[in-house]
């Protein structure tokens, strides 16, 4: 029998998973607020230290790369911080108002026109926006896989072992 707390627990780090998938939702940090109130309510004892360290780093490194993924890889297709920050402005902003496709034109065409208006180099523009894009997409990719990888380690160590 499955009692409440293990329940909520397996139901935080599940959203944990979906949070990731969706824009502003911290799913790493879903995902360890589970893994934290099942070791909380089992009197601090399950699951094992080492299994929680390793659930811990996991979370981290998902809130990592939700929080600093697409900015690393704008930086990296040559945008400046400052291009960077204004497009992730611009780009939330959009995404409240026409969703997740919102997001991603809003911080292609942010990109795109800040660096276009500061370099006036088309293929070096085209090149920043879609590493910004697609360094948002590998971002999210990143944190499913991550999100995952502690539902399921966190299920094993509930259910299995």
């Amino acid at each position: 029998m499955v009692d409440a707390f293990t329940l909520l627990a397996v139901v935080l780090v599940a959203a944990g998973v979906v949070g990731t998938l969706v824009p502003l939702v911290p799913g790493g940090l879903l995902s360890l607020s589970g893994v934290y109130l099942y070791w909380w309510h089992s009197g601090f004892t399950d699951p094992g230290l080492l299994a929680l360290a390793v659930f811990t780093v996991l979370g981290v490194c998902t809130l990592l790369a939700e929080l600093f993924g697409g900015a690393v890889s704008a930086k990296a297709g040559g945008a400046s911080w400052e291009t960077t920050a204004v497009a992730a402005v611009v780009a939330i902003a959009l995404l409240f108002v026409v969703g997740p496709l919102g997001l991603l034109l809003g911080l292609f065409g942010t990109v795109f026109l800040l660096e276009f208006a500061s370099n006036g180099d088309l293929e070096s523009s085209a090149r920043s926006a879609t590493y910004a894009t697609v360094g948002t997409l590998a971002s999210t990719a990143v944190q499913v896989l991550l999100t995952v990888t502690i539902l399921l380690g966190f299920l094993l160590v509930v259910f299995v072992l």
